[in-house]
């Protein structure tokens, strides 16, 4: 069985790395992270116009309407922050089966994707959803009894509709770099990307769910990077993992996902 430990140029030699493991299913890595942070625009809201309520003829006595208690303003959920991340991110405790290791943040420059239109794919490899997060955490996750599945999890905060504007961005680069893409400014050279191609989500948690694969290329060969992306409010759970053993797309464990958003959930 051949362990193929170096892929992919750059992106697989990502700072948030995954343990790479014999066969089965997804040894890794994870991610450094560009710096294109494009601001999510708002689109006004044109004001419709109200016509006027014609005036009649005879004047009607006013009936008066007691007052009430003033009703509160709807708001946004606050974003969470730094320490509230730590503390609502994936522990041992929360998935029996998995161990759960601390990891570093990765380096400020990753790799730019030689189309625009890719970059939230490259952003997400580089360990960086965009639009920039306010607050980041990342975990190692990974099988208690072999080391396998490894999957790497970052969670950031957004704000509800930076985290909405991310998902959107990442299901339209997925469709437009269908055919493949190629990236650069990670440090070792250019990384080719063979294609990309949505998948079906493993748990239908949160308030919205995406799952997707990036093919990285080494030599030739297929590497599938697989991430699940969960949103939560302004609150986006990445989970990412990597077959560097064979061109079979890897699982990320559907309770992983359903204990992250159970936790986020609780802290609506």
């Amino acid at each position: 069985m051949r362990q193929r430990t170096a892929v992919v140029a750059t992106a697989l030699t990502l700072a948030i790395g995954l343990t790479a493991g014999c066969g089965g299913e997804g040894g890794g890595d994870s991610a450094d992270k560009p710096r294109h942070k494009k601001a999510a625009t708002s689109t006004p809201v044109p004001a419709t116009p109200v016509p006027a309520t014609p005036v009649p003829s005879k004047s009607v006595p006013a009936t008066p309407t007691p007052a009430g208690p003033a009703q509160p303003a709807a708001s946004a959920p606050k974003a969470l922050s730094q320490a509230q991340l730590e503390k609502a991110i994936l522990a041992k405790s929360d998935v029996p089966g998995f161990d759960v290791a601390p990891m570093d943040a990765p380096p400020p420059q990753g790799e730019r994707a030689d189309k625009s239109v890719c970059a939230p794919l490259t952003a997400v490899i580089n360990g960086r959803p965009e639009p920039a997060a306010q607050a980041s955490a990342y975990r190692q996750l990974t099988g208690a009894k072999d080391n396998r599945p490894a999957v790497s999890e970052f969670l950031t905060t957004h704000g509800v509709q930076d985290a909405t504007t991310a998902l959107s961005r990442l299901r339209a680069a997925v469709e437009a770099c269908e055919g493949g893409f190629r990236a650069s400014g990670g440090g070792e050279g250019p990384s080719t990307y063979q294609g990309a191609k949505a998948l079906p989500v493993a748990a239908q948690v949160g308030d919205d769910a995406f799952a997707y694969q990036v093919t990285g290329d080494y030599e030739g060969e297929p590497v599938p990077l697989v991430f699940h992306v969960v949103r939560s409010g302004g609150t986006l759970a990445t989970f990412y993992t990597a077959n560097l053993e064979g061109p079979q797309t890897p699982r990320i464990p559907p309770a992983l996902l359903t204990a992250q958003a159970d936790k986020l959930t609780k802290l609506k």
